[in-house]
């Protein structure tokens, strides 16, 4: 499945995001990480670039995005978030917000 430049930023925004909300940066999540750069396809110089846009604009992109990337991203976010061991209060918080926003069942 293919994601446009916007879609990847706002993915890799959302992606950061969920590695960053319990202010510990774990070394399972540095993996995750480094397994999604060539399946979204991007590198570090991406992920600085998603780091300027905010989780409003992350959320308008993503509104726009199909039901089955939508899954997808659902799918990632949960695989970042447990990469850990678990799922922290506050990742858990930002995914759910997200989900919320752009339509995905916390099931998906």
């Amino acid at each position: 499945m293919e994601f446009d430049i916007p879609e990847k930023l706002a993915i890799v925004h959302l992606i950061d995001s969920v590695i960053v909300a319990d202010g510990q940066v774990h070394s399972g999540e540095i993996s995750a990480l480094s397994k999604l750069m060539p399946i979204i396809d991007f590198d570090s110089n991406f992920l600085i670039q998603a780091r300027t846009i905010d989780i409003d604009q992350s959320v308008h992109i993503l509104k726009g995005m199909s039901e089955a990337k939508k899954v997808r991203l659902a799918e990632i976010l949960k695989e970042v978030a447990i990469s850990d061991g678990y799922i922290h209060e506050k990742e858990d918080d930002v995914i759910r917000h997200v989900f919320s926003e752009i339509g995905v069942s916390k099931k998906a």
